[in-house]
């Protein structure tokens, strides 16, 4: 597979780098994308038609389209750009591929233009998330970044997409996907609301607090269940079942808990963990090689885990475009660059 030779070639290369831990900080254009009078971004390469073997593909409820939802803000842009480039040029039907963008209500017009100007002719909807929804259930967390309310917005994707839209891949904006996503999209979930990479072997405790598991009204939800931890970024959601479970009730319900009892540090993943955490259908690793942003305060540097590559996802702290210009990258950020639009004369 040619992805494999590039990838080996590009991790060779990248081994060569220094390894240092920089200080972290917001993606630095964010002001200039709401004032440059010239585009921030080059457009991407025009890979979006599909090939005859691919199905032909209409409207947002055309039934042979893969769905996939990813946030937009200024601050996190470049990685959700990098993301959106990487998808399209490892697709084999890009021209089937609906992105469903979720950005905050005052700069949805913004951002709209900017994703148009990047990547022509792309099929996509932006929608509208009022941070009101989730600002009085939000929590303090181990990360400021954990509490911005559009990283609540996965919680809400039944009520912001289209009725037609029953399944979805839902991806974090700090990944670059390496396959073609029909590939994910194709994921059996058999009667399983959610599915994702699990990791069994992590030490599930860690992610709620003392006072949690001593309470009996609090892990007495896991009694019966084989919970394991999986990362929220990388998920395929069965929209239909979700609405019909009410399950965005149910993530609320343990929001409001936190507020008062502080059962967990980190989030939006707990809520997750707490309403489906052994009930998840279990897809393959290679679709989540999480964690190359380091730990969350940090962001040292990371190995990938053994096995096939889909998806690099620099989960944590660290994030692949802050480190490369303050010229102290981690070796896999290398890997991401190809995907990296951003015009580096701003």
């Amino acid at each position: 597979m040619l992805w494999i030779t590039r990838f080996a070639g590009l991790f060779s290369a990248a081994m060569a780098v220094i390894v240092l831990s920089p200080s972290l900080q917001s993606f630095p254009p964010a002001a200039a994308i709401r004032s440059s009078p010239s585009p921030i971004f080059r457009k991407a390469p025009a890979v979006f038609n599909n090939g005859d073997e691919c199905l032909s593909s209409g409207g947002v409820c055309n039934p042979s389209l893969v769905h996939v939802a990813i946030t937009l803000d200024v601050e996190y842009l470049r990685g959700s750009i990098a993301a959106v480039n990487s998808i399209l040029q490892h697709s084999v039907c890009p021209g089937s591929v609906f992105f469903h963008f979720i950005a905050v209500s005052e700069e949805t017009n913004l951002l709209e233009s900017l994703v148009r100007s990047v990547f022509p002719g792309l099929k996509f909807n932006i929608y509208d998330f009022a941070p009101e929804t989730v600002r009085g259930l939000i929590s303090s967390s181990v990360r400021q970044a954990l509490e911005q309310p559009l990283n609540y917005a996965r919680s809400y994707l039944a009520d912001l997409l289209e009725p037609c839209v029953n399944r979805v891949i839902y991806l974090d904006s700090d990944l670059v996907v390496v396959d073609d996503i029909a590939k994910l999209w194709k994921t059996s979930l058999g009667s399983r609301i959610i599915g994702a990479p699990e990791y069994c072997y992590a030490n599930f405790t860690k992610y709620f607090t003392g006072g949690f598991w001593s309470e009996e009204r609090f892990s007495g939800t896991f009694r019966g269940r084989k919970p394991c931890y999986f990362n929220t970024g990388v998920m395929v959601i069965d929209l239909k079942k979700w609405r019909r479970g009410g399950y965005t009730k149910r993530i609320e319900k343990w929001m409001e808990i936190q507020r008062r009892e502080r059962i967990y540090e980190l989030g939006s993943l707990p809520p997750f963990l707490l309403v489906f955490a052994g009930h998840v259908a279990p897809i393959s690793h290679r679709w989540n090689q999480h964690g190359l942003g380091g730990d969350n305060v940090r962001g040292s540097c990371r190995d990938l885990h053994p096995g096939p590559v889909s998806l690099l996802h620099w989960s944590g702290s660290g994030k692949p475009w802050i480190r490369l210009d303050s010229k102290r990258p981690c070796p896999l950020d290398a890997l991401w660059t190809p995907y990296d639009l951003y015009r580096h004369s701003h």
